[in-house]
């Protein structure tokens, strides 16, 4: 039997078209253009003499004899990948790509310092840097968009990703500076005040409410965000209360003499950050930029906030990588 002359990158852009069946969209992904795109698919074909995908329909299926095969490039590609994390773990300077996805509270701050330390720890890698909320980034890395991702902890199970946490960061109720009402009124739904809600798309909206329902605190749903800056400057406006955490309201900074913090009496609970990677990735990696991160949220978050809110420190802390 004739062996064929398969090359890595075309079974690699069969695998991204046969999850797909659109070769813009894997287009878009890899930044090649579409004609190499048709190009890598038709050399993996006319390798082993058969069609593998149906080129007249939109969008692309798989034939049957493409199903067979995507199955065993799946197979092997992984294969290939957790040697190459082998062969990679501990040497940093050979890191060649890495794809970060970073939440959308650390954008401003942590991010330029992280990619600047980065840079100098892999110098031969090539970096693509996404800003994203959490629910976006963990997605991308279950689809093998992102090679490593800093995200909110989820509600759902995550047990295919590593993860390393980062940050406690303690839910607390922010009222308008000069409110009569006390947070015990809000939550027992006595101010007058609206309750300002973090969109139920977002994980953070999402641990809010499971909280609300779990302590059976029942508030009218009139106001709904996805942005953290719309959602407090709508508090410093005096427009509403909300549940939020130090790091969010941090990140605020043009409202936060306008806003109180308020601790929960009772029932306290909290959300942590923590960085994501797939199994294949190599560990010395991913634990790098936990570490960087984990000092970058020390010096821009937990020391300024604890040093005007100092009863925060029990609940507000970078986490140990220990606890890993």
């Amino acid at each position: 039997m004739q062996r064929s002359n398969l090359s890595l990158r075309g079974l690699e852009i069969f695998q991204l078209i046969a999850k797909s069946g659109s070769a813009s969209k894997v287009s878009k992904e890899t930044g090649l253009s579409i004609s190499t795109i048709s190009h890598h698919l038709r050399g993996v074909e006319e390798s082993l003499g058969m069609d593998l995908v149906d080129h007249s329909k939109r969008p692309m299926i798989l034939t049957p004899a493409g199903v067979i095969f995507a199955r065993h490039v799946e197979e092997g590609l992984r294969v290939i990948r957790r040697g190459e994390t082998e062969l990679m773990s501990g040497n940093l300077s050979q890191v060649r790509d890495l794809r970060l996805g970073i939440v959308d509270e650390l954008d401003s701050e942590v991010a330029p310092e992280l990619a600047q330390q980065l840079s100098l720890a892999m110098p031969n890698c090539t970096f693509k840097h996404l800003n994203r909320p959490s629910h976006a980034i963990l997605h991308m890395l279950h689809e093998k968009k992102l090679d490593v991702g800093v995200a909110t902890r989820p509600i759902a199970d995550v047990s295919d990703l590593i993860e390393f946490p980062l940050l406690r960061d303690p839910f607390v109720i922010a009222l308008p500076i000069n409110a009569t009402e006390t947070p015990e009124d809000c939550l027992a739904g006595r101010s007058k005040m609206p309750f300002l809600r973090y969109s139920q798309n977002l994980i953070i909206g999402n641990l809010i409410e499971l909280h609300l329902r779990r302590t059976r605190v029942s508030l009218p749903n009139r106001f709904e965000f996805e942005s953290n800056h719309s959602l407090l400057g709508m508090v410093a406006e005096g427009r509403g209360w909300a549940i939020t955490t130090p790091a969010s309201y941090n990140r605020a900074k043009r409202y936060q003499n306008r806003i109180a913090l308020h601790a929960f009496q009772n029932k306290a609970f909290s959300r942590v950050l923590a960085v994501y990677c797939s199994d294949l990735y190599p560990r010395a990696t991913a634990e790098l930029i936990a570490d960087i991160v984990r000092s970058l949220l020390s010096s821009h978050f937990v020391i300024p906030i604890l040093d005007s809110l100092p009863w925060l420190s029990p609940d507000f802390y970078v986490l140990d990588p220990s606890s890993t």
